[in-house]
């Protein structure tokens, strides 16, 4: 992307990233509109700065704390208008395959934490990120995303039960 003009550059980003940047946005809001919104309103905020951003090199961190900034906010808006979150999906019916259900029973768990326990399992177990990282982009301490790891953990084992070694297992 090195010598493009900044437009073409941003948009051949966003091509490449698009599927990344929506998976987040997915697990974070736990439904395909709100996560479509998240993206759309992410990629607005970051093609303002895409100059700026893109000089640092990577601009992955930078969208990344965008889209978790705009989460939080739209999180905010939606619970001051009092808006009920949408439904979990339903588990698909008929002979799903085990990793379908099982994907169907972590999103609807997630969909049930509260933001920051959502946003520090997203990040520390979908992202990968550690925890120096993940307190890096929630703008908070290593022992904040730790507790809050270890309490939304706890409340999926609560929710899901059926997740068991999945859940313990996937401690680190």
């Amino acid at each position: 992307m090195v010598g493009m003009d900044p437009e073409a550059a941003f948009t051949a980003y966003m091509g490449a990233r698009l599927a990344h940047w929506s998976r987040l946005a997915f697990l974070l809001t736990g439904d395909r509109h709100q996560a479509e919104d998240l993206v759309q309103v992410t990629f607005e905020r970051v093609a303002r700065r895409w100059e700026r951003v893109a000089a640092d090199g990577d601009p992955d961190p930078y969208v990344r704390r965008t889209m978790l900034s705009q989460h939080v906010s739209l999180w905010r808006r939606r619970w001051r208008n009092v808006e009920l979150w949408a439904r979990p999906p339903e588990p698909p019916t008929g002979d799903p395959t085990a990793a379908t259900d099982r994907a169907v029973v972590v999103r609807q768990a997630l969909a049930r934490l509260a933001p920051r326990q959502r946003s520090a399992l997203v990040l520390r177990y979908f992202e990968d990120l550690t925890e120096v990282e993940t307190a890096r982009v929630l703008n908070c301490s290593v022992s904040t995303v730790k507790s809050q790891v270890r309490d939304g953990l706890a409340r999926l084992r609560a929710l899901a039960p059926e997740l068991g070694e999945l859940i313990t297992g996937g401690q680190r």
